[in-house]
């Protein structure tokens, strides 16, 4: 039986990609906007960061995001059940594999039944599209609340601090795709 490779917890990768970097929690928390409690808890596993989260975490480490958004396992089985990422409150599927090196990169979220996301919006440079296949959400980008239902769509800013909220009974799953330059 072939031996299984050890998954490396994101948040060990993190904290090894910015130890390595010799970047403090101080300059990481300047750089990618978020509390240094929030980035102890990320690298400490407490947390799973969202893809917004990841973006701008590879993008302060000058990392391809992919290191990020990957993970490392043998078996076709084993990818496949691991394609499927959760964090807090949603499931992302990537739409765009081997787009590691792309400035271009898509994905299927499923946002949790009235939830929102944990701590600080969101802000990363680039663009985002983001289209509703089913539910009702809410995506507020800066101080403006955008409502969203099937077959709605937003292309904004990601540089502007933004959030999703899922404000209907079901989950929602939207279609969301994020330029980074």
């Amino acid at each position: 039986m072939a031996k299984k490779k050890e998954i490396t917890p994101i948040g060990t990768r993190i904290r090894r990609a910015r130890l390595a970097k010799k970047m403090s929690l101080d300059t990481m928390a300047n750089e990618t906007g978020l509390a240094k409690a929030v980035i102890k808890k990320i690298e400490g596993g407490e947390k799973r960061p969202s893809v917004g989260t990841l973006l701008q975490i590879s993008r302060t480490l000058q990392l391809d995001s992919g290191f990020l958004l990957k993970e490392q396992e043998d078996s076709q089985e084993e990818r496949s059940q691991a394609y499927t990422k959760r964090t807090d409150n949603y499931a992302y599927t990537p739409l765009t594999p081997g787009a590691e090196n792309k400035h271009l990169k898509a994905f299927r979220i499923v946002v949790d039944a009235n939830t929102s996301h944990d701590g600080v919006g969101f802000h990363h440079e680039g663009e985002e599209f983001v289209y509703v296949l089913e539910g009702k959400v809410e995506v507020q980008v800066g101080d403006h609340i955008n409502v969203l239902e099937p077959g709605d769509s937003l292309h904004f800013n990601s540089g502007i601090k933004h959030d999703l909220r899922n404000t209907g009974d079901t989950d929602a799953e939207l279609i969301v795709v994020v330029y980074a330059p």
